[in-house]
Formats: C-alpha cells, structure tokens, sequence
C-alpha cells in the first residue's frame, strides 16, 4: 500500500515537471522573440522604417524625372510666352517640387540627398544660363528648343545620374 502511494506522488512530480518544462519554454520563446524585436528596433530594421524609407526614394525618384531638362520643357507650356517667363515658370516648378520633397530626406542617405539637391541646383544654372544667351524678347519655344538642343549632348542630364543612385539605394534597402 505504501509503494502505490510512493507511486501516484512519483506520477503527481512527472506531471509537475512536465507542466513546468513547458512553462519554461514558453517564457524562453516569448524572450528570445522580444530579444529578436529589440536587435531588429536596436539596428532599425522594421517594416514601418523600410516602408518610409522606400517610399521617400519613390518621391525622390518621381521628382528626378521631373526635374529633367527634357521634362521640364515638355511640362511647361510655352506657347505664345515669352522666353523670360518660361525661365521662371521652369525655375520656380523646380524649387516648389523640391521644396514639396525637402522632408524625404530624413529617410534617404545623406549622398542620396545631395545628389538630388545638386540636381535642382545645376538645373537651375543650366536654365538660368541657358536663358542668358538668348535677347530679351525671345519666345518661350525659343527657350524651349535651345534646352532641347542642350540636353541632347553628352552627359547634360544630371537626373540620369542621380535615378542610378535612387535605384541603388533601394537595392540595398530589399537585400
């Protein structure tokens, strides 16, 4: 009688044990997958930073297109404008989109950044001297078709440049 008793206290421990096996691997778990979340937060690796970030380039990558010689011309309508007042009209769209976009760049590298400030920048100098070699009553397509001829040399579209950089720091973002 007293072996059965020793018995069902022995069953009574292995249960005992098991349950508290189990306790103990669940808290394990919980921890190494907060452990996890914290190295993750700790690096800045999380889906909402990845997301802002990829979203920034995107902004950036649409105002690269814009801000190029050729898509200016083509965004602006110069038709029956003087050459002086297309000038400004390219110039200001420049400066308001990038404006628009100045936030962006708390998401995107500082090179990245640059890049696209340089962009606006020498845009802006190609427009202004472009604009310069013209007389003072030249027409909007007259503007318009001397930036053409210019942006059809060699390396005169600064955005090309800086889209592979926009591309190149999204790959490094989804690797």
């Amino acid at each position: 009688m007293q072996l059965l008793a020793f018995e069902f206290k022995f069953e009574y421990v292995q249960v005992t044990v098991m349950i508290l096996f189990f306790v103990v691997i669940m808290l394990l778990l919980f921890e190494f997958r907060s452990m996890k979340d914290q190295i993750r937060e700790g690096l800045g690796i999380n889906n909402d930073g990845l997301k802002l970030q990829l979203e920034a380039l995107e902004r950036l990558t649409l105002y690269t297109e814009r801000a190029g010689l050729k898509n200016l011309v083509s965004r602006i309508n110069s038709a029956g404008m003087y050459a002086a007042g297309v000038h400004a009209e390219m110039i200001d769209a420049l400066k308001t989109e990038y404006e628009y976009n100045t936030s962006q760049q708390i998401y995107v590298s500082p090179e990245v950044w640059n890049a696209v400030t340089r962009l606006k920048d020498q845009n802006i100098y190609i427009l202004n001297q472009l604009a310069a070699t013209l007389p003072p009553d030249a027409s909007g397509l007259d503007l318009s078709k001397r930036i053409l001829e210019y942006s059809m040399t060699k390396d005169a579209e600064l955005n090309k440049i800086v889209l592979d950089a926009l591309q190149f720091e999204a790959k490094k973002l989804l690797k």
